[in-house]
């Protein structure tokens, strides 16, 4: 039971306390994102950018910048939340 919450953290190269920490810095700053763009939804003039300039900053943080990543068994299914 306790390899559930190494193994997918282990894949990426962190430890549980550093993939929690890095999955609740996406997930916040998803959060202020959609925020961002629901206020542009109501008020056009405001947060204009900010919905996918938090996009490219996240994509870039998990894709661009983590680098190349061991290849794993449970990598090769849809990518969760957070990953």
């Amino acid at each position: 039971m306790l390899h559930r919450f190494t193994d997918h953290p282990s894949s990426v190269n962190e430890t549980y306390f550093q993939h929690m920490a890095m999955a609740f810095g996406f997930g916040g700053r998803m959060l202020l994102g959609g925020l961002a763009c629901l206020v542009h939804g109501l008020f056009p003039w405001l947060c204009m950018t900010r919905g996918s300039d938090t996009i490219r900053s996240l994509h870039h943080r998990m894709v661009s910048h983590r680098g190349v990543r061991p290849a794993s068994p449970a990598s090769s299914g849809a990518v969760a939340a957070g990953d």
